[in-house]
C-alpha cells in the first residue's frame, strides 16, 4: 500500500495509506456523520470541491451500483475513511468502492484517526486540506502545508454553474401529468425531480444561470431551486432570477442552496457555518406544528434571519419556518402572503430518512391552489 498524507491548512497532518486514485487533491475538509448512503454522498453535487471524511468506521461494505448515484459521477474532491471494506457484499453491487474511486480519479486516504480528525474540525472549523499519496506525498509536510494554504477557499466560490446541467432536459411525470415544474439546477440530486415526477409533475430541469425570463417562458405551475455547492453570496445570477419569479407570485419551493438563494432574494444575509451539517441524522423542528423531523443535510452556509417572529421582505411578511435543534440555525423560510417556501435540508430521502418527504406534497398543494 502506498503511504499517504492528509494535510490541513492549520498544519495538522494525518498519516495513512492511499485509497482510490493515487496523486493529490485539494478542497475544503468536512465530515459526514451518516452511517449509510456513502454512494449518494459521493455523487451529491453539493460536495463539489470538498474532501469528505466519513465518521462511520467501515465504508465500502455494500460496494457500488448503477442505481443509487445522485449524479453522473463522483463529485467529492477527495475521500477520507478509517477502514475501507476489502470485499463488497451486497446483492445489488456491481463493483467495489475502491475501484470506482480509482476509475474516476478520486484521490482518497484510509487512516486510523478519523475520530481525531472529526474532533479537530469540530474545534477548529472546516478548513482547506489536501490529500497526497504515492510520489505526491514526497516533498514533506511543511511544503505540503504551504500548498494547501495556497488552494482556493470555499468562501466566495461560485460552484453552482460548474456542476449544473449545460442543457435543459425533462423528467416526465409518472402517470397522469398534473403540474409543470421549472427546476433550476444549482447542483440537483437525481432523486429530487424523481420525487416530484411521482406526484404527477413534469419537471423541466434548467441550467443554473437561467434567467427569470427563461424560467417563466415555460409557463410553469411552480418553480423549484435545488441544492448545490459553494457560497450563495457568489450566486447573484440565481438571486436575480428568483426575484423575477417571486414578482409574479408563481409558487416556489427551494431546497438547501435554494433555501439560501431564497433568503438572499428576500433581503436576508447568509454566513458560513463553523463546520456545517452533513449527515442523515439532523433534528429539525417545524415551528408551526412543533413536529420534529430527523433529516438529511449537506450545507456549510446558512441564512441569517430573525427567528423571533415575522420580518419584512419586498414580497410581504416572511418568517423562519424551521430550526435546527442542535444549534438553532435557520432550516426553513416561508412567505406569509405568497406561495413560497424553502427548507435547508434534503427531503428527497437519498440516502434517507423519509420524515420530510411530505414537503413535496406541500409544494403540489401550493400549485393546485394557484391554478
Amino acid at each position: 500500500m502506498n503511504p499517504a498524507l492528509l494535510v490541513l491548512e492549520d498544519g495538522r497532518v494525518f498519516h495513512g495509506v492511499g485509497y482510490g486514485a493515487e496523486g493529490e487533491t485539494f478542497g475544503e475538509m468536512v465530515f459526514n456523520t451518516g452511517m449509510t448512503g456513502y454512494q449518494e454522498t459521493l455523487t451529491d453535487p453539493s460536495y463539489a470541491r470538498q474532501i469528505v471524511a466519513m465518521t462511520s468506521p467501515h465504508i465500502g461494505n455494500t460496494g457500488v451500483n448503477a442505481e443509487d448515484p445522485e449524479s453522473r459521477r463522483i463529485q467529492v474532491a477527495g475521500y477520507v475513511v478509517r477502514e475501507p471494506a476489502r470485499v463488497a457484499s451486497n446483492w445489488r453491487a456491481t463493483g467495489s468502492l475502491g475501484s470506482a474511486l480509482r476509475e474516476q480519479g478520486v484521490v482518497g486516504i484510509a487512516l486510523p484517526g478519523t475520530r481525531a480528525l472529526t474532533r479537530h474540525l469540530r474545534d477548529r472549523g472546516a478548513m482547506r486540506a489536501g490529500i497526497f499519496s504515492g510520489d505526491a506525498a514526497g516533498p514533506g509536510a511543511d511544503a505540503l502545508v504551504e500548498r494547501v494554504r495556497q488552494s482556493p477557499s470555499m468562501e466566495g466560490a461560485d460552484l453552482a454553474r460548474d456542476v449544473s446541467t449545460r442543457e435543459p432536459y425533462i423528467v416526465p411525470a409518472r402517470g397522469e401529468k398534473r403540474y409543470t415544474v421549472a427546476a433550476v439546477d444549482l447542483g440537483i440530486k437525481s432523486m429530487t425531480p424523481y420525487r416530484m415526477s411521482e406526484r404527477g409533475c413534469e419537471v423541466h430541469v434548467l441550467p443554473a444561470t437561467s434567467t427569470a425570463a427563461d424560467i417563466l417562458a415555460l409557463a410553469p405551475d411552480g418553480v423549484f431551486f435545488s441544492n448545490g455547492p459553494g457560497d450563495p453570496a457568489a450566486a447573484d445570477y440565481a438571486v436575480d432570477a428568483l426575484k423575477g419569479v417571486l414578482d409574479t407570485g408563481t409558487p416556489f419551493f427551494g431546497i438547501c442552496f435554494g433555501n439560501q438563494i431564497f433568503g438572499r432574494a428576500l433581503g436576508l444575509g447568509t454566513y458560513k457555518l463553523r463546520f456545517g451539517h452533513r449527515g442523515i441524522n439532523q433534528p429539525v423542528q417545524d415551528r408551526a406544528t412543533g413536529k420534529v423531523d430527523v433529516s438529511a443535510h449537506n450545507h456549510g452556509f446558512a441564512v441569517d434571519a430573525p427567528a423571533d417572529g415575522p420580518f419584512d421582505t419586498p414580497y410581504g411578511p416572511g418568517e423562519v419556518s424551521h430550526v435546527n435543534l442542535n444549534d438553532g440555525c435557520v432550516e426553513g423560510l416561508r412567505l406569509l402572503e405568497r406561495p413560497a417556501f424553502s427548507v435547508q435540508y434534503h427531503p428527497e430521502a437519498a440516502a434517507g430518512p423519509h420524515d420530510a418527504s411530505g414537503l413535496f406534497d406541500r409544494f403540489c398543494d401550493l400549485m393546485e391552489a394557484s391554478k
